[in-house]
Order: structure tokens, then sequence, then C-alpha cells
């Protein structure tokens, strides 16, 4: 059973966290904080193997937090939660080895993959006290694949690589729907049914057009980088 720490200011938001986390019986909430103070005064009392860490909160933020469980050495992995979506926010992330990075507001499925990652990762790395490089690339190689395999139900990645293939050729340009249908040789369903997901992971951002002189249809593009 993997233990979690929620790490959230807003009530509504950690409760529906911790009923997120208590859907998968893998994983249990130990403590909710929050704030970051509080949270590394938790960590000195209990142990936790994951923390769901929210960015914007009073006295200490969620990177400050991090960056000192960094400092202190505490073996524990994170999940960051946060509102900003911007570049720099995501490098400092990535640069203090978050598992993974969930824009608000999220879906439950985006959260199953979270959680999903950090079992991938910590069960490749189980069982192994040392490392040589064929060690290393299996457990590499492997938590790629993992993640590959943690798209929901109807998501091929061999149909999400095709798309977001056109969306790459296309630049900053917006494409509706029936233009990827009709580059990709999909049905307008199965277009809607992935541009649905790519958007709520946040590879696409999707806009609403309303000025086609009829019916209003999205418009996608890839985040600009």
């Amino acid at each position: 059973m993997y233990r979690v720490l929620i790490v959230e200011d807003d009530p509504m938001v950690a409760m529906i966290n911790e009923q997120y986390v208590n859907r998968n019986k893998q994983f249990s909430v130990v403590g909710k904080c929050k704030d970051g103070t509080s949270a590394l005064g938790f960590l000195d009392k209990q142990e936790v193997d994951l923390i769901i860490l929210d960015v914007f909160m009073p006295y200490q933020d969620g990177f400050e937090t991090l960056r000192q469980i960094r400092k202190n050495k505490t073996s524990v992995d994170v999940i960051m939660v946060t509102a900003a979506n911007d570049k720099e926010s995501l490098e400092e992330a990535l640069h203090l080895g978050v598992v993974d990075y969930l824009v608000k507001p999220f879906t439950f499925e985006r959260f199953r993959i979270a959680l999903d990652k950090y079992v991938a990762h910590t069960a490749a790395l189980n069982g192994l006290d040392t490392l040589n490089q064929k060690n290393i690339d299996f457990i590499i190689d492997n938590s790629r694949k993992k993640s590959e395999e943690l798209h929901p139900k109807g998501i091929q990645e061999k149909t999400l690589q095709l798309i977001l293939e056109q969306l790459k050729g296309q630049g900053l340009e917006w494409l509706t729907g029936d233009d990827i249908a009709e580059r990709t040789g999909l049905t307008g369903v199965t277009v809607r049914r992935y541009m649905n997901y790519l958007t709520e992971i946040g590879k696409v951002h999707g806009e609403m057009n309303y000025e086609t002189g009829g019916r209003p249809c999205m418009l996608y593009k890839l985040w600009e980088k």
C-alpha cells in the first residue's frame, strides 16, 4: 500500500484529490496539510511514499516546499498540482524530479494516469540494490512503454501519434476536427474522442470558433513551447 500525503490549501480540492486517490486500492491517504510548512512537519513524523503537492499555497508554496524536501533528502516522490501552465514552472518541477505535473482543472482519468506512472516507475526499481547499464536501460525503456499503455480505453498510441504529427506539421495554425479527419483518414467521431483526450492532458489547445457564419466548431493546435 502506497502512503499518500495531500498538500492543498483549498479544502474542496483536497477532498476531491483524496477521493481520487482512494479509488485506487493500491494507495491510502495518510494525511492532509494546508501548506508547505505543515507538510514538512508531517514528513518529520511519518513516512510517506507519494505527495500530491499544490503549488500556490500560503506561507510556503509548493516549489519552495519541494526544494526543502530535496534538501532534507527525504525519500518521497511528488506529483505536482498547479494552475500554472507556463514553461518556467514546468521546467522547475522537472528539475526537482516530480513524477508528474497536473494542471488544474484535471479529470479523474488524468489523475489516474499520474498514479499509474508512479506505480510503473516504482515497480521497475523494486528489488534492485545495484544498477548496471543493462538494468538502467531496461528500467527507462519499461517506464516509457508503461506510460504508453496508460491511455484510457479506446485511445491507441499509434492513432495519437498520427493526429499529433498532423498538428505538428501545421505549426501554430488552427485546424478543425474535419481538417484532421480528412488528413488522417479517421472518422469525425474518432477525431473528436482523441482531441478531447489530448485537450484534457494538456497537449492540445482547443478553442470554439463562433465566426463560421453558421454552426460553431472547435479549432485545435498544439500548445506553444
